[in-house]
């Protein structure tokens, strides 16, 4: 109270200067009060420790490592982010690592890379087949991105592990990996029961800057 009752009496007697040791009188006065009250809080503190110094030094350092942590946390917090994707995509089929414009996905324990791909807004589910040479969707996919399964004309000969089938070309609006977009991609849609899971295939593969099957690990990049 005495310092703060100083601190006010500088403030009036040297307002007409508009300095107060190299400060301005906002600065100062706004220096006075912080100081005021950390004076006020300290002495705060100690009243209620005083008669317990060893819980006051332990509370002190207890604050003082939640502080660290914090500032440790904000400080690495895109690299943190960048190794919980990480983590997640080792945990979770499908699940994609960012890092800028590359996209990690890891090999399931079926051996294939199951790549979830937004297309038409829908979120689905696919594998990536570099034998196939367009992206291919089951009825189920195709309905989920709005396609009219009701108007498809399946005209286009494939071959599939069961044998040669029929499938109906469609344009996607938009397919996305992660941060990676392109969009009217050309895509074929098979014909009920033909196809167990979607295909991510060369129509979107050649697309990229980029991509390479790197041990257990599905490295895509895109375009800048």
């Amino acid at each position: 109270m005495i310092g703060l009752g100083l601190g006010l009496l500088i403030l009036v007697a040297r307002h007409d200067q508009g300095m107060v040791a190299g400060l301005g009188i906002d600065d100062f006065g706004s220096l006075v009060v912080r100081v005021a009250l950390l004076v006020f809080l300290a002495g705060a503190v100690f009243a209620l420790f005083r008669h317990r110094l060893s819980a006051a030094i332990e509370a002190l350092i207890f604050w003082l490592l939640v502080g660290l942590v914090l500032a440790a946390g904000y400080t690495y917090r895109h690299d943190l982010r960048d190794l919980a994707d990480r983590i997640m995509a080792e945990l979770v089929p499908g699940r994609a690592s960012v890092r800028g414009r590359t996209v990690e996905i890891a090999r399931t324990q079926r051996g294939e890379f199951q790549v979830v791909a937004d297309i038409n807004g829908a979120r689905i589910s696919t594998v990536l087949d570099t034998g196939a040479s367009a992206v291919v969707l089951t009825q189920e996919a195709a309905k989920a991105a709005g396609l009219p399964l009701e108007v498809l004309s399946y005209s286009v000969n494939v071959e599939t592990a069961n044998g040669r089938t029929r499938a109906a070309p469609v344009t996607l609006d938009r397919v996305s990996v992660g941060p990676i977009v392109e969009r009217a991609v050309p895509a074929l849609v098979a014909q009920p029961g033909q196809l167990r899971t979607s295909l991510l295939g060369m129509s979107f593969l050649t697309r990229l800057q980029g991509w390479e099957v790197r041990g257990d690990k599905l490295v895509l990049r895109g375009y800048p």
